[in-house]
């Protein structure tokens, strides 16, 4: 199970940059005017986790293996790119096939750097690409509604899922996200989003965008990003796309440094990985041979069996169980013998829901 976060925003708040620093590459052609990025570009990165590390320094193994995230950058939304303005809604569809959405925001001013509104107003730009999305969900939703209405008259159970997506249409109406529809926990909003994928329904993740004397402290722009994300529920990460894209070819431990130096813990796509992950409920577990190290990403509250699943999916249909430590344990006892030696293995069957950290070795039928 990999995690694809989608990278919107205007033009010019450095959604490209930031996709070039986060992904260590310059797939994204960053440059200063609207819609460089002409087809969406994606690239899939490892998911930093410094527990591999140190089991490979136990296990020894041939290769390390990370889970994985992908990044895709769609290019720069306008007002009205619902209803073709700009390069046109053709782009918002690349936004359904991701897991959650980073909304780059600017908040820095540059006089050499042009804004398509003519002004710096982080709130003002996270409005017109939120309404651009309802919009779109909006025109998804009458073509399913008029589907279920011819449905209704012939096919029984029709009736409550044209209920739900009347009831989501005239909120989505007020422009009020799918996201805050208070039907969203029912069987048949469910069953829309699977089929539909909303838009406005998608876990969010602000990015503030600033340059590098507001990176230690926020700044005004900042200060009102993190209280409209109060509001909405949502995470607000302050990063410079400048600063992350200078880290590119840095090594680790040069990395950290750098980052110590800035006062900054983390760069800006730990953050976001770390925020993705905790909004969108996933955990890893690992397996640890000789031949490899690696990490699994599954949904917190999964089972064993479909935990086993993510390897292959054989193993959950013959899963038999799994032999389990935690991670702690695997590293206060250096490795799998002495853990198994100490009582830290433990025989987990079907009903066991595995946490974050543990090293699973499954035993199935085939």
């Amino acid at each position: 199970m990999g995690l694809s976060i989608g990278i919107v925003g205007l033009p010019n708040v450095g959604k490209s940059t930031t996709f070039n620093a986060l992904t260590k590459t310059q797939n994204a052609q960053a440059a200063n005017y609207p819609f460089c990025t002409i087809e969406p570009n994606k690239a899939v990165v490892e998911v930093p986790d410094s527990r591999l590390d140190e089991l490979a320094k136990i296990v020894k193994p041939e290769r390390i293996l990370h889970s994985q995230i992908e990044f895709v950058d769609i290019a720069g939304l306008v007002r009205g790119a619902s209803k073709g303005e700009g390069l046109g809604n053709q782009f918002l569809a690349n936004i359904k096939e991701a897991d959650a959405i980073l909304h780059i925001v600017r908040c820095f001013e540059d006089s050499d750097i042009t804004h398509v509104e003519g002004r710096i107003d982080p709130i003002g730009d996270i409005e017109i690409i939120e309404l651009e999305l309802i919009i779109a969900d909006i025109a998804t939703l009458e073509k399913k509604i008029a589907r279920l209405e011819r449905e209704s008259k012939a096919q029984k159970g029709a009736n409550k899922a044209l209920e739900i997506a009347q009831s989501l249409l005239a909120h989505l109406q007020t422009n009020q996200p799918a996201s805050s529809f208070l039907g969203r926990e029912s069987e048949e909003f469910m069953a829309l989003n699977k089929e539909l994928r909303f838009l406005s329904g998608k876990e969010v993740i602000y990015g503030a965008n600033v340059d590098e004397k507001n990176l230690e402290s926020d700044n005004e722009y900042v200060k009102k990003v993190r209280e409209y994300g109060k509001s909405k529920n949502a995470e607000v990460i302050k990063l410079c796309a400048k600063i992350e894209e200078e880290m590119v070819g840095l090594d680790s431990i040069e990395r950290k440094e750098f980052l110590e130096s800035l006062g900054c813990a983390e760069s800006g796509l730990e953050q976001i990985i770390r925020t993705g992950f905790a909004k969108l409920g996933l955990i890893s577990y690992f397996t640890a041979g000789v031949k490899e190290v690696r990490a699994w990403t599954i949904k917190k509250g999964d089972k064993a069996p479909q935990a086993a699943s993510v390897i292959h999916k054989d193993f959950e249909k013959g899963f038999i169980r799994a032999e389990t430590i935690s991670y702690e344990d695997f590293v206060r006892y250096g490795g799998e013998a002495k853990a198994k030696e100490a009582g830290a293995m433990r025989i987990e069957g079907k009903e066991y829901i595995v946490q974050d950290g543990d090293i699973m070795h499954f035993r199935f039928n085939v």
